[in-house]
């Protein structure tokens, strides 16, 4: 049992140093962190401000939960987002974000992801958070967690339909209190 609680010791350090570092870094654009509770190191809630720039959800704001396990950095942590929920393909409309990187480092028993794909200890809160970002940017249509958002980010990407675009939107504005 030693080595357990040793190990959730390692685990409340490194997280404490890496959140320490990214409240204190000014190149991480977007990006905000903090604890939900002061006493918990392994919660943290996160803002990400989306840059005007993204096509479908530029200038939202939205909130998750970075949930890490004691076993920090050897397995991942979750992401949730936090209400209202982003209308998005990688993101299951119980907020849950399916990103590669964040599953477990193992052979896929689907074969759709190669073990590099996945999770391994030298992603950090920084670079995964990073990629959350970047798949606001570039939501990922093959394999959606939102099987409706994907559809019609599909036809929204083949000038068929607005709908995706529409609903984006939407979010964006509810993100930012104004729905």
């Amino acid at each position: 049992m030693a080595s357990s609680s040793t190990s959730s010791a390692a685990a409340a350090t490194l997280l404490a140093r890496q959140l320490k570092q990214m409240q204190t870094d000014k190149d991480i654009p977007g990006i905000s962190c903090g604890l939900v509770n002061d006493n918990k190191i392994f919660e943290w809630e996160v803002m990400l401000m989306i840059n005007d720039d993204f096509k479908y959800y530029g200038g939202g704001n939205f909130r998750a939960h970075l949930v890490f396990p004691p076993t920090y950095p050897l397995m991942p942590p979750k992401l949730t987002f936090q209400n209202p929920v982003p209308f998005h393909p990688n993101i299951y409309p119980s907020g849950e974000l399916c990103i590669s990187i964040l599953h477990p480092p193992e052979e896929d028993k689907y074969g759709y992801e190669a073990a590099s794909e996945r999770w391994s200890p030298v992603q950090s809160p920084e670079s995964i958070l990073l990629s959350v970002i970047s798949l606001f940017g570039e939501p990922n249509d093959e394999s959606p967690a939102n099987v409706e958002a994907a559809r019609l980010l599909r036809e929204d990407r083949e000038g068929k339909s607005k709908e995706f675009r529409r609903r984006c939107r939407k979010c964006v504005r509810e993100s930012l209190g104004e729905d």
